[in-house]
Formats: C-alpha cells, sequence, structure tokens
C-alpha cells in the first residue's frame, strides 16, 4: 500500500500539493434538524441509500440515473416536504461542480431534475459534524472566566448577546483555518472507512474484499475532498488520484477495491495534517502572521484604527477590523471569489463585486452591502447591523436588533438565537449590478425576503452557542419592515466614467405596499419643498428656519444611523 500511497501527483510536480477538505459543506451546508443526525450513520445511512436508489430506479430523472426529488427524499427521511426541498437545495449549494445538473436547474427546476443519492448520503453523513471548539489554553484556570463552562448548570453562556459572545471568547484562541481544516480532516480521517463504504458497491463474494468503487462513484469523493493549494478551484479528485488514470477510453474503467482508495486516502490526509503541523508551528504563542506567505489567514484581534485585508491560501479574502469608517472592495480587488467579514464595527462596507460564497460575523452597528453571491451568504454573531444583497440563498443565526434588506432567490434561512430581526425587500443598485448578477446566477426576478424560514434555537453542530440540556424550540422568525420605515440606500457612483450602460435603478421590484410608500414620500418631499419656495420670509427668518432644518436633520442621520453613508465622501 506504500507504493499506491505515493503513487500520488505529489512526486510529479515540483511543489507537492495536498489533500484539502472541501470546506463548503462543513462551512455553509450544515443544518440544525436533529432528525437528520445519526448517532449510527454507517448503518443508518446504509440503509437509508438503499431506500433512495430504489425510489430513483422507480422514477429514473432525466438528468441521469441515482437521482431522487424532494417528495422522495421527504418520504424517505421522514420530513416535511418544505424540510426536504431545503435539503435539497442546501446540497445543490454546495456542490462541488457547477456543472452538476442540479446547479443548472435553476429555481424552478431542482424537483424535476432531483439530488443524486450519493451527493445526498454523503451530506447527511457530515450532518454528525461538531464545529471546532476555540483552542484552549494551557493554564485552562486562569481563563475559566474567559471559556465558560458548557454544563446546563451554567446559563452564562444563553445569557450573552451574539457579539458579548464573540468578544467574551478572546480573538486569540478562535480557531484559524487551518484549525479549522485540520479538525475537518481529522472527522474524514475517523470516519473515511464508513463514507467510503457507503458509496461502493458489492461483487460477488462477502466482506470488506468484494466492495469496490466504481469511477463514478468514486467521483463523489470530491464532494468532501480535493487537491490543490492556491486558489478556490482546487484540483478534483480523480485528476489527481492514481486510479483510473490508464483507462481505455473505449473501455468502461475497472471498479477499484474500497480497501485500496480508503488506505491512499488515509495516507493523503496524514501527508496533509503533517503539513499544517509543519505550516503553524506557533500557535500557542498567539495568533500567526498574515503576511505573504501561504499560511492561512487567522482571525485576529484587529486596532481599532486599521482594517486588515487579507487572502488565505485557499482563496478566501478577509475583510477584519474594519471600525468608524467606509471600506470599499470591487471586483478587481478580490482574489478570491469567496469573501469573510469579520469583527467590524461602526463603519459601512461595500464589497460590490460577483461572489460565490460569504459570510458576515461578529459585526456590529454596521452597514454591509455584498454585490451577488451566487451560491449563499451567512451571517452569525451580529447586533445592529444592515446587510443589503442580492443571493440565491442567506442563513441568519444568533444575531439581533438586524436588518436585511434581501433580493434573494430563496427562502431565508434562521437559525438560532435570534431576536428582533426585521427583513426587507432590496433597496439599492450600482452600475454593475445587473452584470454581477448574471455572473452569480442570481435571478431579479425572484424574490423570496418575505418568506423566512425558521428552525431551532440550539444548533447541535456547535457546543459553544448553547449550554447543554437545553431543550429546542423554534428560532424567532423576522418581521417584515414597516413599508413607511422602509428607504432606499444610495451607493456612491465609482464606476462613473468606466461604463456608459450600466444598472439605472434597482432590478428586484419593490412589492406594491413598499413602492406606493415610496411614491407618497416622493410627493410629500415635492410638496414640502413647493411650500417653502412659496413662502415669503424675511431673512433672519429664513436662517431660524434653515437652522432648524439642520439641525433636525443631523439629529436624524446619527439617530438613524444614516451618518454612515457620509463616510463615503471623506476625501473625495
Amino acid at each position: 500500500m506504500a507504493e499506491t500511497a505515493t503513487a500520488t501527483p505529489a512526486a510529479a510536480v515540483k511543489d507537492p500539493i495536498y489533500l484539502h477538505t472541501r470546506r463548503e459543506p462543513f462551512e455553509y451546508g450544515l443544518l440544525p434538524i436533529p432528525k437528520l443526525i445519526f448517532s449510527d450513520p454507517a448503518v443508518t445511512l446504509a440503509s437509508i441509500k438503499d431506500k433512495l436508489i430504489q425510489r430513483s430506479i422507480q422514477s429514473e430523472s432525466p438528468a441521469g440515473p441515482f437521482r431522487v426529488n424532494s417528495t422522495a427524499v421527504a418520504e424517505t427521511l421522514g420530513i416535511g416536504q418544505d424540510i426536504a426541498r431545503l435539503v435539497v437545495d442546501t446540497v445543490a449549494s454546495v456542490l462541488s461542480s457547477d456543472s452538476d445538473p442540479l446547479v443548472e436547474a435553476g429555481f424552478e427546476g431542482i424537483d424535476g431534475v432531483g439530488v443524486n443519492v450519493f451527493d445526498l448520503v454523503l451530506w447527511l453523513y457530515v450532518q454528525s459534524y461538531k464545529r471546532l471548539l476555540p483552542r484552549t489554553h494551557k493554564d485552562s484556570a486562569s481563563v475559566a472566566d474567559v471559556w465558560p463552562s458548557t454544563s446546563a448548570f451554567d446559563g452564562y453562556l444563553s445569557a450573552l448577546s451574539p457579539l458579548q459572545l464573540v468578544r467574551s471568547n478572546s480573538r486569540r484562541f478562535m480557531p484559524s483555518q487551518a484549525d479549522e481544516e485540520a479538525h475537518q480532516l481529522s472527522y474524514l480521517q475517523k470516519h473515511l472507512a464508513n463514507i467510503v463504504s457507503l458509496l461502493a458497491e458489492a461483487l460477488d463474494g462477502e466482506g470488506d474484499e468484494s466492495l469496490v468503487l466504481p469511477m463514478e462513484r468514486f467521483e463523489h469523493l470530491g464532494f468532501l475532498l480535493q487537491f490543490g493549494e492556491r486558489g478556490s478551484a482546487g484540483i478534483p479528485l480523480i485528476q489527481a488520484s492514481p486510479f483510473f488514470a490508464n483507462s481505455d477510453p473505449d473501455m468502461p474503467p475497472a471498479p477499484v477495491p474500497a480497501s485500496q482508495v480508503h488506505e491512499w486516502l488515509i495516507q493523503c490526509i496524514a501527508d496533509s495534517l503533517e503539513h499544517i503541523t509543519e505550516r503553524t508551528p506557533a500557535k500557542e504563542n498567539g495568533p500567526s502572521s498574515t503576511s505573504g506567505s501561504d499560511q492561512d489567514a487567522t482571525m485576529t484581534d484587529a486596532n481599532a484604527n486599521s482594517a486588515k485585508t487579507s487572502t488565505s491560501a485557499r482563496g478566501i479574502v478577509f475583510i477584519e477590523g474594519v471600525s468608524k469608517t467606509s471600506f470599499v472592495k470591487q471586483e478587481a480587488d478580490l482574489k478570491g471569489s469567496s469573501i469573510k467579514v469579520v469583527n467590524c464595527h461602526d463603519s459601512v462596507i461595500y464589497i460590490l463585486a460577483p461572489l460565490r460564497y460569504a459570510t458576515v460575523y461578529g459585526c456590529s452597528d454596521a452597514t454591509i452591502i455584498l454585490g451577488a453571491v451566487g451560491k449563499a451568504v451567512r451571517v452569525e454573531h451580529c447586533e445592529r447591523v444592515h446587510v443589503i444583497t442580492a443571493s440565491k440563498r442567506i442563513c441568519i443565526a444568533n444575531c439581533r436588533e438586524c436588518v436585511f434588506f434581501l433580493g434573494v432567490n430563496h427562502r431565508p434561512l434562521i437559525v438560532g438565537d435570534n431576536h428582533k430581526l426585521q427583513v426587507a425587500p432590496y433597496n439599492t443598485f450600482y452600475s454593475q449590478l445587473e452584470e454581477h448578477l448574471a455572473q452569480a446566477g442570481v435571478e431579479a426576478s425572484v424574490n423570496r425576503w418575505d418568506e423566512p424560514l425558521a428552525l431551532g434555537v440550539v444548533d447541535p453542530h456547535d457546543s459553544l452557542s448553547h449550554p447543554a440540556g437545553v431543550s429546542d424550540a423554534q428560532a424567532e422568525t423576522a418581521s417584515r419592515i414597516d413599508p413607511d420605515q422602509f428607504t432606499n440606500f444610495l451607493i456612491p457612483n465609482w464606476f462613473a466614467g468606466e461604463c456608459s450602460e450600466g444598472t439605472k435603478d434597482n432590478p428586484f421590484a419593490l412589492p406594491e405596499a413598499y413602492m406606493a410608500s415610496q411614491i407618497r414620500n416622493n410627493n410629500n418631499l415635492g410638496e414640502v419643498k413647493e411650500i417653502l419656495g412659496e413662502t415669503s420670509l424675511e431673512d433672519s427668518k429664513k436662517k431660524e428656519l434653515s437652522s432648524a432644518l439642520h439641525v433636525y436633520f443631523k439629529d436624524w442621520l446619527y439617530g438613524s444611523g444614516n451618518i454612515r453613508q457620509l463616510y463615503c465622501l471623506q476625501g473625495e
């Protein structure tokens, strides 16, 4: 087996390439639905897989074999139709290939195509994954106040607000991207035998020796794993493996014994874990540097006066520590297709670019504009934040007093401990918006901003957010913002002169009540202007009126938070 393990492409290139987890299923693909988390996933999912394969044979999909629609998923898993459709859509959002028929099907065509049984089984398996706990301190007693117990008798964590929880967990001990990947690799290392066996099929005979992986099933391991270092695309598993490489194009490739696949992957995971350990030897001494090395960007404490932008070795752009300012990133400024906005406060942040994935984490008193996100947005542990985004999907977790102005193709998902959330229709535009929507695959004709779907308060994948033993309940949903409180958000035209054609107005149609409110407000403004213009006042009275208007306007700017929009004009 040593020969197989060394028959990797790492020996054929100048710089070794290592096996990585695909972070998307772990970061954007976990749903807090206890019914989908199995105590013995290998046994339970083997039975579920057989039932799903049988259903796929009974109603063959035009997209190919081994596909089932949401009805089959609902009946096999014993869940409601809405949840089953959410499951299928979530799998679609984290697939490794954009050419998969499920991804190409679009909003209305998902059930006509169906989800691949093996992708679904792998997704169900990783629902047992537990997110990484913060790094512990070698002197645990000295940080007992920072890392409180999560026992059922300690209500400390649940009493904290989302932002207090983030801040109580000193950033020095928050997991880095390298920590998280090592945790994911260790999880897959532990469960790899079960995962491979779920994809394998049995030849004549009994026992593990009879299990083989045809090439088509081997490729599904790419849902969880890929090779490559720089950039977010990675190298598909099938291209980097020593299997199926010399297959006759006129003949179907011979299946590979499952034991060989398992041993090869175990060796690759061990090599990757060793590589991660070698790259991050100084973690115990605090956050590592994010200079020009290949080391992953860490989410460290940021000085209030210094924002940090970094790109991790896996192509994720981090924007951290923006405070009391405006911050702009356009398409040309971003080297990756995914972005994380972390620990930003009292600011306006513009990300005017097409993206695949976006995360907003631990922010407060900020307005964050995300241009067009083709896969998923996740907003977590935020307070008093306005998020404006056009996206296929959005998940909101553990937030307070936040407002979401959405152009979203699927129902907004609300999970965890949320309070006083509001949703509103999309309220802005910039000249390249429609171009970015097309690139991201977001449909402006479909907006489900007002159909939030609330799941459980307790996230079974996260043992830190709630004390152990707390019973679950449905999360608090979001209310619609009052049409009379709805306002448009103006993005400064940084693209003036760059393109004569472009988006001139909000591409998402406003609901009738909100459009009527806009018209009414515009009419009222016109009437006030007309009255002021026709009013004859002495110069002293004009000055008094002007002064009073300025005072009220200033109070409104600060009271509403719209003063942040003026930050954009500084220096211009």
